[in-house]
């Protein structure tokens, strides 16, 4: 199963992805990941990566695409892959549907999330981090049994800068501009299924998983 997950910040895409990956058995594999596993490895798209992050601009698509097509060919992605956080351009979904051919696969389906912007702020800007082990709560779906006080730890809760409301809507708007017109593309190439991402993650899954055809 070769497949995209689609959807914008906070719409819980990374939490479906890991658990796709491990009901099926194939990687997740997100925009991050391949970046720092590259850097780390040596790559040679991987040293162009280094050398941009370094100097503190972004990486540009040729070397993002280019970390794609390594981590593409190697032997855990032969039954399947799941992309998590890329393409998020059309440029880049040009550029991996050359990849794919040149490697001769297919998409099999991008699943694309639906949810409510203003549930997205809600569900992200409610967030708190421990200060002192890291561990992450949420005001409304998971308080700490104190008020800004870690459960595990003791440590004092915050608030971080990117889980702020204005810092989201800007996240968004970028997402809207840059990632959505994915949702043409895709649905224009007959591979695109809309999921009602406003469900609960369970729920989510199953319909992820009826799409697939995999059952329940």
């Amino acid at each position: 199963m070769k497949m995209i997950l689609l959807g914008p910040p906070g719409s819980g895409k990374g939490t479906q992805a890991k658990m796709l990956s491990e009901r099926l058995g194939i990687p997740q594999i997100s925009t991050g990941d391949m970046l720092r596993a590259a850097v780390k490895e040596g790559t040679p798209m991987g040293l162009k990566a280094k050398a941009e992050m370094e100097a503190g601009g972004l990486v540009p698509d040729e070397v993002v695409v280019g970390i794609v097509s390594e981590r593409l060919v190697k032997g855990d992605c032969a039954g399947g892959f799941i992309l998590d956080g890329f393409p998020r351009t059309i440029p880049q979904a040009d550029a991996l549907k050359q990849t794919l051919a040149e490697l001769n696969k297919d998409l099999d389906v991008v699943i694309s999330l639906q949810v409510d912007n203003d549930a997205i702020v809600g569900r992200i800007a409610g967030r708190r981090t421990c200060r002192d082990c890291g561990k992450m709560y949420h005001v409304a779906f998971d308080a700490p049994a104190i008020a800004d006080r870690c459960d595990k730890c003791g440590g004092s809760l915050y608030q971080r800068d990117d889980d702020q409301e204005e810092t989201i809507r800007k996240r968004l708007e970028v997402y809207e501009a840059q990632t959505a017109p994915l949702i043409a593309y895709y649905r224009e190439a007959g591979v695109l299924s809309d999921i009602d991402g406003m469900q609960e993650m369970s729920a989510v899954q199953q319909k992820i998983l009826a799409v697939l055809g995999c059952g329940q």
